[in-house]
C-alpha cells in the first residue's frame, strides 16, 4: 500500500495571464488531498471521498482515469496497470483551488511508493504535470508546482516550452484566508481557450491588461516579501477588475467579492479558471474571517476557512 499527499494551492495573482508568459503569484495552502494506491486484480478503481461541487466527481471521472493512465505512462509503468485508487482528505473538489493536481500529486506520490520508485519531488512534480493535461489541456504547471512543494511561488511559464521559471517566496508566516465557492464546476480547458481566442481578436484591448497584470504580480511580491496585507488586497481588487475586463468572472464571483469586502477583508478576487469555481478573501485575521464567513453562509454560499504560506515538503 502506498501513500501520498498534494496540496491545494489557489493563485494570488496571475490566472490566465500566466499562461501567456505573465508571471504569477501561488500559494499552496493548509488543505490537501490525500491517496492510498494498492496493487489489484483487475481494471483502475478509484474510489474518490472527497468533499466536493454537486456534480464535480462525476464531471471529472474521464479526465481523472485519463490523468492516471499519463501519469502511469511518464512512470514508465503500464498505463493500464491494474489498481485500487482512493482518494480524499480536507481539500474540497470546488474548482479553482487546485484540486486536480492536489490528487495527481497525492496519487503520483502513491504509486511511487507502492513500486518502490522513490521518485523525488521534482520528479513527481514532472509526473503530476503529464496528468494536468488531461484535466487543462495546456497547463500552466502553476497548480502543480504548489501541490508539490507547498509554501509561496513566483512563477513564471516559458512560453517557447523550455524550463519555467519557479521561485520560492519568503514570506514570514502563513496568512490567513477564506475561500468561497460559487457551486459551480468550471471547465478550465473552455475558459482558457476562450481568453487566448478573444486576445487573437483583439490585442489592442488585450495587451495593455496583459501589461497591467504583470505589473501588479510584481508590485504583489514587493507587498508580501514586506509584509503589507493592507497593500496585497488593494492588489488583488485591482486583479480581480482585470479579470472582469477579460472576461473570466462570473456573477457569483462578483457577488461573493463584493460580500466579502463588505465585510472588511483587504481585498477578493477570484482564483482560477474563473467562469464557476472560488474566489479568495484575504482576511488578516480571525474575526474578519468569521463575519465574512457568516455573510457567505447567509447568502448559501459553501466556503473554506484556511491559511496560505504553507511551506511543506
Amino acid at each position: 500500500m502506498g501513500k501520498g499527499s498534494g496540496y491545494g494551492k489557489v493563485i494570488l495573482f496571475g490566472e490566465h495571464f500566466v499562461v501567456h508568459g505573465v508571471p504569477g503569484i501561488v500559494s499552496a495552502i493548509d488543505s490537501s488531498n490525500d491517496a492510498i494506491v494498492t496493487k489489484a486484480k483487475k481494471g483502475l478503481n478509484v474510489k474518490d471521498e472527497r468533499k466536493a461541487a454537486k456534480g464535480y466527481s462525476q464531471e471529472k471521472r474521464l479526465q481523472q482515469i485519463e490523468s492516471i493512465e499519463r501519469m502511469l505512462k511518464a512512470m514508465n509503468l503500464d498505463p493500464k496497470t491494474a489498481l485500487d485508487i482512493w482518494v480524499g482528505g480536507s481539500l474540497p473538489g470546488f474548482s479553482g483551488l487546485g484540486a486536480s493536481a492536489a490528487s495527481s500529486v497525492a496519487i503520483a506520490r502513491a504509486v511511487s511508493e507502492e513500486f518502490n520508485l522513490n521518485l523525488s519531488n521534482e520528479q513527481i512534480n514532472a509526473v503530476a504535470y503529464e496528468g494536468e493535461k488531461a484535466y487543462a489541456g495546456n497547463p500552466s504547471g502553476i497548480d502543480n508546482t504548489a501541490a508539490t512543494y507547498g509554501g509561496f511561488m513566483w512563477f513564471k511559464k516559458n512560453p517557447a516550452g523550455g524550463q519555467d521559471l519557479v521561485e520560492r517566496l519568503k514570506v514570514y508566516r502563513p496568512i490567513e484566508i477564506v475561500i468561497g465557492s460559487t457551486g459551480k464546476v468550471a471547465n478550465t480547458k473552455a475558459m482558457v481557450e476562450g481568453v487566448a481566442e478573444r486576445k487573437r481578436k483583439d490585442p489592442k484591448k488585450y495587451d495593455p491588461l496583459f501589461k497591467q497584470a504583470e505589473n501588479i504580480a510584481v508590485a504583489g511580491r514587493k507587498a508580501l516579501e514586506a509584509g503589507d496585507l493592507k497593500k496585497v488586497g488593494d492588489l488583488m481588487n485591482e486583479n480581480h477588475r482585470i479579470l472582469q475586463e477579460i472576461g473570466v468572472s462570473s456573477k457569483e464571483l462578483d457577488q461573493l467579492v463584493e460580500i466579502a469586502r463588505k465585510q472588511g477583508a483587504f481585498g477578493a478576487k477570484l482564483t482560477g479558471g474563473g467562469g464557476g469555481g472560488c474566489m479568495i478573501a484575504l482576511t488578516g485575521g480571525k474575526e474578519v474571517s468569521g463575519k465574512i464567513v457568516g455573510a457567505f453562509k447567509g447568502a448559501g454560499f459553501e466556503y473554506l476557512m484556511t491559511k496560505i504560506g504553507v511551506a511543506t515538503h
